[in-house]
């Protein structure tokens, strides 16, 4: 299945957290949107790799995403060394998305910003026509290159070199977020586990005001944020005009 737009994230809920509401409004225009999970989130302190995986299902329903799978890489001990480059270089030419969503290049969790520089180092080398890779029939892949990896901002702020309004589905979003019951606030999972930074209902406001702080730059009421280390361009200014309309 060719896919418009891949989110990558190295847990679990990286990608609803970081880029949700892109993926819905995507998908709403009749976009084609698949996630891959590095990892199945093993040392995540509440939940159990199970609950991970039923959470992620309910998630994507949700969201009404087209594929998702799970590279089942070591959680906070993956590398970007060969071995991984080449499990998402296999991924990126199956799927050929032209746009690939992923974890910030530098952030709070360790985890985050190694995946970050993973996945745009992944995508730089899916283009490279002598790297072979094969499909799960053992047929010689295509190379294939994103045209932008957009890091979406997570647990850090950053100067986003890009916002997207998703006032529209913002409450979609919210669903698929909350979706993940035994990671976030949720009064019924209080014998889940210990608290955590992420479990706890500040943590929740944290998410709605960051959506509104950054929603209040490009006067909308919630927006997504996004880095790129490729300069965005336009064809022509019309479409600076079509996107205040």
């Amino acid at each position: 299945m060719k896919l418009d737009l891949l989110a990558i994230g190295v847990h679990p809920d990286d990608v609803e957290l970081g880029c949700s509401g892109t993926i819905i409004n995507e998908i709403r225009k009749g976009k084609k949107v698949g996630i891959v999970d590095l990892t199945q989130g093993e040392l995540g302190t509440r939940g159990t790799i199970e609950t991970r995986y039923a959470e992620a299902a309910e998630a994507s329903r949700i969201m009404g995403i087209h594929a998702r799978e799970n590279l089942k890489m070591r959680d906070g001990f993956f590398a970007n060394d060969e071995k991984h480059q080449l499990e998402l270089i296999r991924i990126i030419r199956k799927y050929q998305p032209e746009i690939v969503l992923a974890n910030a290049l530098e952030d709070r969790h360790p985890d985050h910003g190694r995946a970050g520089k993973l996945i745009a180092d992944a995508c730089f080398l899916a283009g490279l026509i002598k790297i072979e890779t094969r499909d799960e029939e053992g047929r010689i892949q295509d190379r294939w290159r994103p045209k932008y990896v957009l890091h979406y901002i997570q647990d850090r702020l950053q100067e986003p070199d890009l916002l997207v309004d998703i006032s529209d589905v913002f409450e979609q979003r919210m669903k698929a977020i909350e979706a993940y019951s035994t990671q976030f606030y949720n009064p019924d999972m209080e014998t889940e586990g210990p608290a955590t930074y992420i479990s706890t209902p500040d943590f929740r406001e944290s998410v709605v005001a960051r959506a509104r702080m950054l929603g209040k730059r490009i006067g909308v009421r919630y927006a997504e944020g996004f880095t790129t280390q490729k300069t965005l361009g336009i064809s022509s200014l019309d479409a600076l005009i079509q996107n205040e309309t």
